[in-house]
């Protein structure tokens, strides 16, 4: 008996040992020699103004690029130009086909004892219209949510839920669904129309718009949004106990569809050119604007990384790809047009990243890398440390963009940025170039070509896989 638990205990620790050893021999690391390469790199970044310059560029000689619009196509060519000006090995496009929407003009006015202008802006995928009717007040979604069927039958429903002020953004998603959730939940309680206190933290007369939806079976309603102090001004009023009408005209709506681009540049890897890491932002812009930390900043660095990158005597092994997405704003289609172009080959795809949270610095790194990457995730996030960039394991998720593709399989990184002031700025009309801070840009692009040079330098993968149905369908 103790001979047979003897040659079992043998086995087992034979079995682990070789379990062991499959997992060293697979274990990413990422060569010396690229790590000292990426600290010169990293030197190198925050010394340029490139990203800054290209952003420049975009947001001065494209200006608002609304998906859809005649500047779309401009920003596409520009993008093209810019690619091939910057030497990238490789430049394409890719169709990308959506609905359109069009802006065209709104206004909002108290009307009687208090008459007053109201400044605000039409959510995009609003339809068009003019009402005239008293405005019944909500603290927050839920509160017009419980509303009774019928109960604002002939008014205009107004949620005035104020979103928190967070440096990773934390208020944005109750805010957001004040915007995507409100117009729905307005009309099953018979409202003619919607208002709302912008999904914002700024205190200056600039209403910020986004895109809504409407619940399939709904007749849409004008829908809109109040800067802030005018969002205070109509509580105020209403809170003086008598009835406040509001007239809320608008006029724009969908108008067909439009097919613009994604636009793709590489810089062409010297080992595996056929395995990716991708990077990007997206090219288009709400019409406020001129779409400059939204997402003019993220086109411009991460070009500006690719750029440097390819400026390197010796290339990384793998590919460096740079996408400028199109029309994230209203849908993520660029995003997923990308994911139904590329997927399939996502074991191609080293690993994907996404900057689409303005210009602020970046003071956070994370990975969905397994546990046979993370020597390499922590090698990374050790030559970002100087950057100030702290290692935050297992924190995070994929930027916009870069979600469809990693529901499918791909891995993703995050490179969180300060974003204290962002919504202070965000689809607004101060959403412009000279918000940008030039040395925290640099500060970006730094990070971004010291992360995307390790990874596409890595010995082993980071994770990307096919993703199981029950995974893709979540």
């Amino acid at each position: 008996m103790r001979a047979m638990l003897s040659v079992a205990v043998a086995t087992c620790l034979f079995a682990t040992a070789a379990l062991d050893a499959v997992a060293a021999e697979r274990e990413t690391r990422i060569p010396d020699k690229a790590i000292a390469t990426a600290t010169q790199l990293r030197d190198t970044a925050l010394k340029s103004d490139l990203g800054y310059r290209i952003t420049e560029s975009l947001t001065t000689e494209v200006g608002p690029r609304l998906a859809g619009s005649e500047a779309d196509a401009r920003a596409v060519a520009w993008a093209v130009a810019k690619f091939k000006e910057l030497g990238f090995d490789k430049v394409w496009t890719e169709p990308v086909t959506f609905p359109k929407w069009e802006r065209r003009s709104e206004s909002a006015h108290v009307v009687g004892a208090n008459a007053q202008p109201l400044h605000l802006t039409a959510l995009g995928g609003s339809p068009a219209g003019t009402v005239e009717a008293q405005v019944v007040r909500f603290a927050d979604l839920a509160a017009l949510e419980a509303a009774p069927a019928g109960s604002l039958a002939g008014k205009i429903a107004f949620i005035d839920y104020k979103m928190e002020r967070a440096r990773d953004g934390a208020g944005y998603g109750p805010g957001s669904r004040v915007r995507s959730k409100g117009p729905s939940a307005a009309i099953r309680a018979g409202a003619i129309g919607y208002l709302m206190r912008s999904a914002g933290t700024d205190s200056h007369r600039n209403p910020h718009t986004g895109i809504t939806r409407f619940d399939d079976g709904l007749t849409p309603i004008p829908s809109a949004a109040l800067a802030v102090p005018d969002a205070d001004q109509l509580a105020r009023l209403i809170a003086r106990g008598k009835p406040v009408t509001v007239k809320l005209a608008l006029d724009c709506g969908w108008d067909g569809t439009y097919t613009s681009q994604n636009v793709i540049g590489e810089i062409r890897g010297s080992k595996k050119p056929d395995e990716v890491v991708v990077i990007g932002g997206h090219l288009d812009s709400w019409d406020l604007g001129t779409g400059a930390i939204d997402d003019g900043a993220g086109v411009g660095l991460t070009m500006a990384a690719g750029k440097l990158i390819g400026d390197l005597k010796q290339h990384p092994a793998r590919t460096i790809r740079v996408v400028a997405f199109a029309n994230e704003e209203q849908g993520l289609h660029g995003g997923k047009a990308y994911a139904a172009e590329h997927m399939k080959d996502v074991l191609k795809h080293q690993i994907g990243a996404e900057s689409d949270f303005g210009a602020g610095r970046i003071y956070a790194f994370s990975t969905s890398a397994p546990d046979y990457a993370k020597a390499a995730e922590a090698q990374i996030a050790q030559a970002l440390a100087p950057l100030g960039i702290q290692y935050t394991p297992g924190q995070g998720g994929p930027g916009p963009d870069i979600g469809p593709s990693s529901e499918k399989g791909m891995a993703w990184a995050r490179l969180a940025q300060d974003g204290t002031d962002y919504f202070d700025l965000h689809h607004t009309p101060d959403d412009t170039f000279d918000k940008i801070d030039p040395q925290a840009l640099a500060q970006n692009v730094a990070a971004y070509a010291v992360f995307a040079y390790l990874a596409a330098s890595a010995d082993g993968d980071f994770g990307s896989k096919p993703a199981t149905p029950q995974a893709a369908a979540k």
